[in-house]
């Protein structure tokens, strides 16, 4: 049945929290009709008991419980204590029933038993690449300094002029920064830049992409 907004849901929910935006776009990305049709092929009566649960509702606490890391009566708990998962089931607590911990125990029993994780995990992945919300690939950058001495007493009577004086926590260095980029799925070096001490981190990061 559609969602209602109860007094109580209409009070509570005068500004959107950052729970209720990601749980808003978690609903338009996953595509729950083809895990629903997954569902479908196991669902029968004697493993899920409750012949007026839907499964789209059992399949949306499933996903609660593992973004939230909530136990099967935790799950039951959180559904009657936040605004936010009661707008995301479609719950009205006014009017619908919130399904009992048991009921939710049995629905995740029946996708570990198929091994439905590992598809909707699949299913999953491939839409929001294709959609441009995932990456498979990327860069992890860093930045490390390389001291120098910071002594005058050489042919010159001065320092390195490349070389400059940067602060990181309560300690001063003076030399060099060397920028790198590393692939995150190989763990490789694939772009170094070198600059003076004094150059900030994000000043490089563009840098040091590639691909």
């Amino acid at each position: 049945m559609p969602f209602q907004n109860s007094f109580l849901s209409i009070a509570l929910n005068k500004k959107k929290l950052k729970c209720e935006k990601f749980l808003d776009e978690m609903n338009q990305v996953i595509p729950w009709n083809k895990l629903i049709e997954e569902v479908k092929k196991h669902y029968t009566e004697s493993k899920i008991g409750r012949k007026k649960t839907a499964i789209k509702l059992l399949l949306k606490i499933y996903f609660l419980q593992q973004w939230y890391n909530l136990s099967d009566p935790g799950a039951e708990e959180a559904i009657y204590d936040r605004n936010s998962f009661q707008k995301f089931l479609n719950i009205d607590l006014l009017s619908d029933n919130v399904p009992d911990e048991t009921t939710i125990l049995n629905f995740r029993h029946l996708l570990e038993e198929n091994d439905l994780q590992e598809k909707f995990f699949v299913i999953t992945n491939n839409l929001l690449e294709q959609k441009g919300l995932i990456m498979k690939e990327g860069t992890i950058t860093d930045a490390t300094f390389i001291t120098a001495p910071k002594s005058t007493k050489n042919q010159d009577g001065k320092r390195d002029q490349e070389m400059s004086s940067s602060k990181k926590g309560n300690n001063w260095y003076f030399g060099l920064k060397a920028h790198i980029g590393v692939d995150h799925k190989s763990g490789l070096i694939h772009s170094l830049e070198t600059t003076t001490a004094k150059i900030h981190d994000k000043d490089k990061q563009l840098d040091l992409l590639h691909g």
